[in-house]
């Protein structure tokens, strides 16, 4: 189960990253459209100069203190779900080994009722631990939705603020940038931002 948490978790974050950044690559790009539109009607030597820049995702994702967060929270129901099914295995064990121990002085239909009980339990067990699986997947899906939004939500009003017609992401896991220049990269103060509003949003909560 938490492997399955820490390779969902990866596999999320950077699909948020890039679709972050896809959909203020799309309003970028919607931007753009309509400035060539009026570059066919009229050629205007003070035209708007395009800026491209760069979000390193890695970086994002070790330095965005709301992602470190969710991690941490999801990754304490991980463990919480893991001790509970521990115990209950144990405890599960331990009636078979008394059952082993019993079967010899018991009578037939006692063993076949013991056995059909234990057999009902491990079924059990068996959906306790798909369904922890389960609702562990939806809690990370919801969460790193909110994480999506947050991202989105910031990069639609930083890109419109510092005039950006195109924001690109950089992984060492997917790079689909080869090479940039570190004066287009804009990571750090992406990060700062973000981590500021998710700060004020925590103190607001708590009053």
């Amino acid at each position: 189960m938490n492997k399955l948490f820490k390779t969902l978790s990866q596999a999320a974050f950077g699909l948020i990253v890039v679709a972050s950044i896809a959909s203020c690559n799309q309003n970028a790009n919607t931007a753009a459209n309509k400035t060539n539109d009026s570059s066919n009607t009229s050629t205007s030597p003070s035209a708007k100069e395009e800026k491209i820049v760069y979000i390193n995702s890695d970086s994002l994702s070790e330095k965005y203190e709301y992602f470190k967060d969710i991690r941490a929270n999801l990754e304490a129901k991980v463990k919480k779900a893991q001790n509970d099914l521990q115990s209950k295995g144990q405890a599960f064990q331990r009636e078979v080994a008394e059952y082993q121990q019993k079967a010899p002085s018991m009578s037939a239909s006692e063993r076949q009722a013991t056995e059909e009980k234990l057999a009902r339990k491990q079924d059990e067990l068996g959906r306790l631990d798909q369904n922890a699986s389960a609702s562990l997947a939806q809690d990370e899906a919801t969460e790193f939705n909110n994480v999506y939004n947050s991202i989105t939500e910031y990069l639609k009003k930083h890109a419109e603020e510092k005039g950006y017609t195109l924001v690109l992401t950089y992984s060492k896991s997917n790079p689909t940038v080869l090479y940039a220049d570190s004066k287009l990269e804009i990571t750090n103060e992406v990060i700062e931002s973000l981590n500021k509003e998710y700060k004020d949003k925590k103190a607001k909560e708590k009053k």
